[in-house]
Order: structure tokens, then C-alpha cells, then sequence
């Protein structure tokens, strides 16, 4: 089975992007990280579907099995960087696809509006957001390792056990239908 996360962090040095490279490294999951700029702002022309980076990214979010969706929390939001991705996939690449939810906050309050958030653009692409979601605040990570602590690392083991049943069957069903 083939997971693929995204880290919706249009910062480098971000805490999303530890955690998603944690994930990717660990999981053996596909990363796309949108913190490298090479996703153009979506203008709905037929040309930007041609640019290297927005095939690699319908290609990989279409030959997955299922999907981490992982962004820090802007203005009670998702990130522009993830929503504007999202805007290149559609139906196609999701639809019953199970995805998984994973909120970085900057401790206090942040991270459940992002999770809403993206929750809603996950269900208007017909994908199965699952109903376990994260939510990683700033005492979570290694800094120094590139990585988690040891409990949050946990809570992301259960994110991703969860996200596998639902992986299991989902590809379950896509062979029935052949």
C-alpha cells in the first residue's frame, strides 16, 4: 500500500515539515513538500497541468492508496500553500480515498480550524477524511533530530494504524470493482 503525505508548510525550517518528513521517513511515505515552491499559484489554465511539479503531484496523490494531509494553522485555516495544491487535484484523486489529518499549532489554541478546514476541502473531493486527526504543538518535536518526541510520536502511530485499516480497505474494494 502506498502512503503519501503532503506537507502544506510553505516554510522550510517548519515544524510541519518535521513532522512530515518524520512521517515520510518512518512510514515509507511519498512526500510532497510544498515548502520547495515549485507548485505555481492555481489560475485554472489548462497550461499549469503541463508543469512538472503539478503532474508529479496528481500522479502521486493519484497512486496512492491513501493520503496524509499535513498543514500549520494560518489565520484559523489551513495554509494557502496546501489549499492552493489541493486546488490542482480534484475527484480524480480522491474520491473514497482515505486521508488522514495532522494540524501543527503554535501552541495554546491553534490547529482544530485547520483540521475543519481541512476537512471540508477533503469532502468536496468525495476523499474519506478518516475520523481520527492530530493536532502537533511546538513540545512535540526534536528539533535537533529532525523528528518527534517519543508521545506525540506515539499519537502519530495511532493516526497512521488508523489510516491503514481504512488504507486495507480501500484497496479491498478497488479490487472487487475489477
Amino acid at each position: 500500500m502506498k502512503l503519501t503525505i503532503i506537507n502544506g508548510s510553505p516554510r522550510q525550517k517548519g515544524r510541519t515539515g518535521i513532522a512530515s518528513r518524520y512521517i515520510a521517513r518512518k512510514y515509507h511515505a511519498e512526500l510532497i513538500d510544498l515548502s520547495l515552491g515549485e507548485i505555481p499559484l492555481y489560475n485554472g489554465t489548462e497550461e499549469q497541468y503541463l508543469i512538472p511539479a503539478v503532474k508529479k503531484l496528481r500522479e502521486l496523490a493519484a497512486g496512492s492508496d491513501g493520503m496524509i494531509l499535513a498543514s500549520p494553522e494560518y489565520h484559523s485555516a489551513m495554509s494557502g500553500a496546501l489549499k492552493n495544491a489541493l486546488d490542482f487535484l480534484g475527484s480524480e484523486q480522491f474520491a473514497h480515498k482515505p486521508v488522514g489529518l495532522l494540524a501543527v499549532a503554535g501552541g495554546g489554541k491553534g490547529g482544530i480550524n485547520a483540521l475543519n478546514n481541512m476537512r471540508i476541502a477533503g469532502r468536496s473531493v468525495y476523499a474519506n477524511i478518516i475520523p481520527k486527526q492530530l493536532v502537533l504543538d511546538p513540545h512535540c518535536f526534536d528539533y535537533e533530530n529532525d523528528g518527534l518526541l517519543e508521545d506525540p510520536a506515539k499519537l502519530v502511530d495511532a493516526l497512521i494504524q488508523e489510516l491503514h485499516l481504512y488504507m486495507k480497505a480501500y484497496a479491498h474494494s478497488k479490487q472487487e470493482i475489477k
